[in-house]
């Protein structure tokens, strides 16, 4: 009988010997010589890549890596580099495996020579012409596969987008001499005819299509261009009439017909629109608001709104009536009317506004020019919390008529959470001297804001007001035509509408002119959570008697999901009116 001990070493002898084989491993794959656009590229294209989160044995790792520089080389050739050297080196690494490919890229090959033709009729169009240069401008440059298609599949793009639906690129060549170090290119395309927009179709909606067709901006005869579909999209789109709108060119009947006609199918949206909830704010105090929008009152797309806001310090109620006009600028005309109850620490007012104006887009602002008349009664000079009675109040009630303009203008990359954005507005207004009004008065402001972003995770907020007022008599304005300054959107660490010149008495009565500034830098910690330190400065004076009030703070912001939500705590640095620390929640756009 054998003894354990043989015939277990005779047993386990064949496991052991091939256990390295069994043995499973990891490669980490280390590649140096190159830059990081061309290290990816070869971990890219060597196999031996796709084992470092996989099981391989030592025999496959080996094979792999016999085939890397010949692999390596091949991924280089896309970039130019026809006569890289590739030398490497395996080693073991625990139970893993390190595998270094030391490249050299040796000299690249440059395109030498450009050949484009190309119909004199597209070269003329700017953006065909433009697309045309990128690809002369391979001129010079290493030999990288990827730009040259980019660049051909560029022009071919802008031949279609422009008109030239039929174009064919009939000839299309990289001839590469590798031991010249140059490349030749060659490209011939076949424009054709370029054709243009026939007649613009609508199916689906309750809108009449010569009311829609106000936003089509072509006219029939124009010659086809694929961004004036987009625009039309996206315009439709931005009516709120529709929930879908899909615009399609009908190429395949344009070469039929010779022109090409558009089809937009509509869908309508839900025509009526009913919002409200609770909100708060520090200069309004709680509330609750509640608005009815009927998205089309009629087949000619007339609108109506109706808003009612009921808050501590605010009550309004207000309705809109807008008509849409033909034509590509987006003109309408609006009729509105709006009570209004305000009672501030410094004022009360209960006033009715009756309006009428027109909208339109210009030069790219956004144009309104308008009459407005606006009568009810007031008192000025408040103290928070004392009764309307104390000694020193301003009553007044008043008629005014006045005419206003205005031009609104902004950019943001992102409307939710702007990164890079501005926003400008600028309002005048003027009475026609004494006629339907308690006294003369002129007016001018203007808001700017701007916001650029500090990186991945800042943000800088810079925001300025003016205004300046003339008038034959101060105290017959209401106070939503007088300056105040302080709270949520003026200067934070005071009171709303606490700052502005005073009466005899020492009560706060509003000025004739206005001067605010912010600079505001948030950080968010997260994607969706920050914080923010600010300085206010500005105040509202008359004549030349200005004395800026100063308030900073601390604040927090969550990107909530109505909307951005401001979280402030702000006091008053340098003063001659107020001390203590003031709250303030703002919920809404940036812009």
């Amino acid at each position: 009988m054998r003894r354990p001990a043989v015939f277990l070493r005779r047993l386990l002898l064949p496991i052991l010997i091939a256990w390295p084989a069994l043995v499973q491993a990891g490669v980490q794959l280390v590649v140096d010589g190159v830059d990081e656009r061309l290290q990816a590229a070869v971990r890219a294209g060597v196999e031996l890549a796709q084992y470092g989160q996989r099981d391989v044995s030592a025999a496959q790792v080996r094979r792999l890596y016999a085939r890397a520089p010949d692999q390596a080389r091949a991924a280089l050739e896309p970039f130019g580099y026809y006569e890289a050297t590739v030398e490497g080196e395996l080693e073991p690494l625990g139970k893993d495996w390190r595998v270094r490919l030391h490249v050299q890229p040796g000299p690249p090959v440059r395109v030498t020579q450009v050949a484009l033709a190309l119909d004199a009729q597209a070269r003329a169009v700017p953006a065909i012409r433009q697309a045309a240069r990128a690809v002369e401008h391979l001129k010079g440059q290493v030999l990288d596969h990827a730009a040259y298609e980019k660049a051909r599949d560029g022009l071919g793009r802008e031949l279609i987008a422009n008109g030239f639906i039929d174009a064919r690129l009939v000839r299309h060549r990289v001839e590469v001499r590798v031991a010249e170090h140059a490349a030749r290119v060659d490209l011939a395309w076949q424009a054709g005819k370029r054709y243009r927009f026939g007649t613009v179709h609508f199916e689906g909606g309750p809108i009449r299509p010569e009311v829609l067709a106000r936003w089509v901006p072509f006219q029939r005869g124009d010659y086809f261009q694929q961004d004036a579909l987009l625009r039309l999209q996206q315009a439709l789109t931005g009516t709120d009439y529709f929930k879908v709108v899909d615009v399609s060119p009908q190429l395949e009947e344009a070469r039929r017909s010779g022109q090409v006609d558009v089809k937009v199918t509509l869908v309508p949206a839900k025509r009526t629109v009913y919002t409200g909830g609770p909100f708060v704010g520090t200069d309004t105090g709680p509330g609750l608001r509640a608005g009815m929008r009927r998205r089309w009152v009629n087949d000619r797309g007339h609108t109506l709104d109706n808003e009612l806001v009921l808050a501590q310090r605010l009550q309004t109620l207000a309705t809109l009536y807008s008509i849409p006009l033909p034509g590509p600028d987006l003109r309408a005309y609006n009729f509105g009317a709006k009570y209004r109850k305000a009672d501030t620490d410094t004022s009360d007012s209960h006033t009715l506004e009756l309006v009428a104006n027109e909208t339109r887009q210009w030069h790219g602002w956004t144009r309104t020019l308008g009459v407005h008349e606006l009568a009810g009664s007031f008192t000025v000079g408040k103290r928070g919390g004392e009764p309307d009675n104390t000694f020193g109040l301003e009553h007044g009630r008043s008629t005014i008529a006045y005419a206003e303009g205005g031009l609104s203008r902004k950019q943001a990359d992102d409307p939710g959470f702007v990164r890079r954005g501005w926003s400008v507005d600028l309002l005048a207004r003027s009475s026609a001297g004494s006629l339907l009004a308690d006294a003369r008065f002129s007016q001018l402001l203007a808001d700017l804001k701007w916001i650029h972003a500090l990186g991945r995770r800042d943000r800088l907020i810079l925001r300025a007001d003016a205004g300046v007022i003339w008038t034959s008599d101060f105290s017959a304005l209401p106070p939503q035509l007088r300056f105040f300054a302080g709270g949520d959107r003026s200067v934070r660490g005071y009171d709303y509408q606490s700052l502005g010149p005073r009466n005899r008495y020492g009560r706060v009565i509003g000025g004739e002119r206005l001067l605010v500034g912010s600079s505001e830098l948030e950080h968010y910690f997260t994607r969706d959570w920050g914080m923010a330190a600010f300085v206010d400065a500005g105040n509202a004076f008359n004549g030349s008697d200005y004395r800026p009030q100063v308030g900073a703070g601390l604040g927090v912001r969550w990107r909530s999901p109505v909307g951005l939500v401001r979280v402030d705590v702000g006091v008053p640095v340098r003063s001659d009116q107020q001390h203590g620390v003031q709250l303030h929640v703002v919920i809404g756009p940036d812009l």
